[in-house]
């Protein structure tokens, strides 16, 4: 089985253990771990289906002064891409792409701005790095930024076993669930 077909088993089984597990609890916390305190920029996302909620989170970050970009996904270009769009917290400029809220304005083109991206995961190994939904949007992403990046996750999303790898995935510095934050580089 190649690493493409392994990670796609995982997927599913990642999926599944997700359906039972509370989606309600508050990531706020974040908002005081230093790397956050002391950033401008914040890069985040808006959760669905049965991800971590975020809605809480991006409330707080906006509510303490920071700049909030969302991802939009670009189908245009050969390898579909993020782009990364500020938000202010009006849910009237977010558009619906499938099951994902998406923000509508301006890309960003300058990305070195970013000073801590909050990234989506279905689990997380020992040495930080995710597993994702399987498109590479965000590993393309973080390849590109050099910000510090924690993954949100549910408690029960992490492992000693290393997770298959390519040479696209890119490790996090962190992953946070609605307990705690644990660092890794």
């Amino acid at each position: 089985m190649n690493l493409g077909e392994q990670k796609s088993l995982l997927r599913k089984k990642y999926r599944e253990n997700r359906r039972d597990l509370r989606r309600d609890l508050p990531y706020t916390h974040l908002i005081e771990c230093p790397e956050i305190e002391n950033a401008q920029i914040v890069a985040s996302y808006i959760s669905y289906g049965d991800e971590p909620n975020t809605d809480e989170l991006n409330r707080a970050i906006l509510e303490s002064g920071k700049k909030l970009l969302l991802p939009r996904i670009t189908p245009d270009s050969q390898e579909p891409s993020l782009d990364w769009v500020f938000w202010n917290g009006d849910r009237e400029q977010l558009a619906s792409r499938g099951k994902v809220l998406e923000p509508v304005g301006l890309r960003e083109s300058n990305l070195a701005l970013i000073d801590v991206v909050i990234a989506p995961a279905l689990h997380i190994d020992s040495q930080g790095f995710r597993l994702g939904q399987g498109g590479g949007y965000y590993d393309r992403a973080l390849s590109e930024i050099s910000a510090w990046t924690v993954a949100l996750i549910f408690p029960e999303e992490t492992s000693e076993d290393l997770l298959p790898r390519e040479s696209h995935d890119v490790a996090v510095n962190a992953y946070a669930t609605y307990e705690k934050i644990v660092r890794f580089i």
